[in-house]
């Protein structure tokens, strides 16, 4: 079970995972050691996954990020493993959900050009067979957090 500290406590860290035991004790009103424990225990129950650093994305030239929806024909575990094969490889491809719906699969892509995105979509479907791609290029990012509510948690 979470408290109100916990939740505190993994709040400030999605926004800097940097933060020091001693600054993140006094934030959430605790000294060092139980401040530690706390956050020893959220690391080893599963509730902090990793820890990373956030890149800019345009700073890096990868600033077309283009959705790429799939269905496939083939649903057997054979395909999904070549597709899991195929996508484990393309590095920009940076997010993949299985679907519901119209789709079967939507894919987040980030590059720095529609032509370097062609590149990504010939190495795709040369590495799986495929029923359809549809690309969508972002035109303006409205949105982007990491951050998960943790309002939910229990």
């Amino acid at each position: 079970m979470l408290d109100k500290i916990d939740k505190k406590i993994l709040a400030i860290l999605q926004e800097d995972c940097t933060v020091s035991v001693a600054d993140l004790a006094t934030r959430v009103n605790l000294s060092a050691t139980p401040c530690w424990r706390r956050l020893q225990r959220l690391d080893k129950d599963g509730y902090i996954l990793r820890r990373a650093a956030l890149l800019d994305a345009d700073r890096l030239n990868l600033g077309v990020t283009v959705f790429v929806e799939i269905k496939t024909s083939e649903h057997s575990p054979a395909w999904l493993a070549s597709f899991h094969e195929a996508i484990r490889d393309i590095p920009e491809i940076v997010e993949v959900h299985r679907m519901s719906g119209h789709v079967d699969y939507l894919l987040k892509v980030v590059v720095p050009s529609i032509q370097a995105y062609d590149g990504v979509y010939k190495k795709l479907i040369s590495g799986v067979a495929l029923f359809d791609v549809s690309s969508g290029f972002s035109m303006e990012r409205l949105k982007a957090t990491t951050a998960l509510p943790l309002d939910y948690a229990q």
